[in-house]
């Protein structure tokens, strides 16, 4: 069995993307890590290479600034990696996704035992979305709570954005991804990074939403749905976590959107009769 890792990167370094600390976290357990970087204002594609580690095959390539509809841009860029992958499973991570070190034997053991099963398509992963600080993670159903991270390269996939694949049985529609579970998580860290960091990043690249730019004020979220982490982080990203102790603190005056009031309302129901609201772009086999 042979494992692509891949993913992009456009400006990781001055957005704050804990890009280099991605990279490492499944580096054990590919055998090659193909990554897409495209034309940056700093530094991100030195130190990329300054990881000098064999299992890297850099590309770099050019973003296309008029490509302005729903992110498609990133699934662009997301399959320009993809492409490059040789392996039977291809490994996708963005640039402020990790995974536990001690979950890697398990993330692998699940790719060797659904490697010949034809009905297996991908291998999904739960998220934690942490927020604010290291200690604080999301729970809504406005927040995806699981996603498919790993696709087999022999499948015919494409994204539509960076966030998903699309299965293409005939060429006319596409299908989300057979797949599995792998009983383990993502570690997502995009909202630990400084509201500066948030805001240059929604300057960037809110454009290729076909939107404008996003106020950031981490404050102004549903206190409901921050909860204590209390478990432990990957080894490789405790350096780069922000030392703040303690739950977010939401601001107590803030009024709800009317989103946020449905998903308040979601919640009640998962509760009482054990339900998930959360976005899925699978199908679990």
């Amino acid at each position: 069995m042979k494992v692509s890792g891949f993913t992009f990167i456009k400006n990781g370094q001055i957005l704050g993307y804990p890009f280099l600390e991605s990279i490492k976290s499944i580096l054990p357990i590919v055998d090659e890590f193909v990554i897409n970087v495209g034309n940056s204002e700093d530094n991100t594609l030195e130190l990329i290479k300054s990881l000098s580690n064999e299992k890297i095959r850099v590309i770099e390539s050019s973003w296309n600034d008029e490509m302005k509809d729903r992110g498609y841009v990133y699934g662009q860029q997301k399959m320009i990696a993809q492409f490059n992958c040789t392996g039977d499973w291809a490994f996708y991570i963005e640039g402020d996704e990790l995974y536990h070190e001690s979950e890697l034997n398990q993330i692998k053991n699940s790719m060797k035992m659904h490697l010949n099963d034809s009905n297996v398509e991908a291998l999904v992963f739960d998220f934690i979305h942490f927020y604010g600080n290291a200690n604080t993670f999301l729970d809504s159903p406005g927040w995806y709570r699981s996603e498919a991270r790993i696709i087999k390269n022999s499948v015919r996939s494409y994204a539509p954005d960076g966030l998903f694949w699309l299965i293409l049985e005939s060429n006319k529609k596409g299908r989300y991804p057979r797949a599995k579970h792998t009983g383990t998580s993502c570690y997502h860290y995009g909202w630990v990074r400084s509201e500066e960091q948030m805001k240059l990043k929604s300057l960037k690249v809110q454009k290729y939403w076909g939107g404008e730019q996003n106020e950031i004020d981490y404050s102004k979220i549903d206190k409901s749905i921050l909860k204590e982490f209390k478990g432990s982080h990957p080894d490789v990203i405790k350096e780069w976590l922000p030392k703040s102790k303690g739950l977010f603190e939401a601001d107590k005056n803030y009024k709800l959107t009317n989103k946020q009031k449905k998903h308040r309302f979601l919640v009640k129901f998962e509760k009482l009769f054990g339900l998930n609201f959360s976005k899925k772009h699978y199908k679990l086999v």
